[in-house]
């Protein structure tokens, strides 16, 4: 786990490149067990960032949003 480095993945619904948040390790469980939750209710959620920095994202905005690790290399979008 220490190897891993989180990131909350937004794409947009208007398209354009995806945002990337860098988490810490806590809360990203709970985070990525409410995620849907957020995009199904298009709600408003404060995510506090990997430098501590608090960001606000209107889920209503968010077409996929997912958990990532950044640290994983050759990725393939829907593969572990």
């Amino acid at each position: 786990m220490a190897d891993e480095k989180p990131a909350l993945v937004l794409h947009l619904a208007t398209g354009g490149e995806p945002l990337l948040f860098a988490l810490p390790p806590e809360g990203v469980d709970e985070l990525e067990k409410d995620l849907h939750l957020h995009l199904e209710h298009g709600s408003v959620q404060t995510v506090t960032t990997r430098e501590g920095s608090k960001v606000t994202v209107n889920f209503a905005h968010v077409a996929v949003a997912y958990i990532d690790d950044l640290q994983r290399k050759n990725k393939v979008f829907g593969l572990h």
